[in-house]
């Protein structure tokens, strides 16, 4: 099965940013908004993700607790109510409506792993998520 890992990269919050997927211990996606967020960025990291994955079973792993909530738990009920939640506006609705339809149709898992703790996958998505922030290319 493919592994991939994802992180997204902002500096200052908000600011400029960056994102990176990681697959066999290489970035196969990087991607730059010029003014983001780090949320914004985490996001776009796991959609090209599951643009890779092509619906080919695969785990994306990431540190973004947050998104898999949104794609796992709080999308489904938004989306049964207009895209509208009980409070407030949905933020990043965008990326929120994108990745949610790429999730659902897709046979990706998605796992949650923690930031910063030696793991090579992810420690190379937050390097490269940093130099494509700083405008490294494939």
């Amino acid at each position: 099965m493919t592994i991939m890992y994802t992180d997204g990269s902002c500096s200052p919050n908000p600011g400029p940013g960056g994102y990176a997927v990681i697959k066999g211990n290489q970035p196969v996606a990087l991607g730059r908004e010029e003014n983001s967020t780090n949320i914004r960025m985490e996001g776009e990291a796991l959609i090209a993700a599951l643009k890779l994955a092509k619906q080919e079973a695969c785990e994306i792993r990431t540190d973004s607790e947050f998104w898999i909530n949104v794609v796992t738990k709080w999308a489904p009920g938004w989306e049964d109510k207009g895209w509208k939640k009980s409070r407030g506006e949905i933020k990043n609705l965008d990326i929120v409506k994108e990745l949610y339809s790429l999730y659902t149709n897709s046979s990706a898992k998605l796992v949650w792993v923690r930031a910063h703790v030696g793991t090579k996958g992810n420690e190379l998505a937050d390097e490269w998520a940093n130099k494509a922030r700083q405008g490294a290319q494939l």
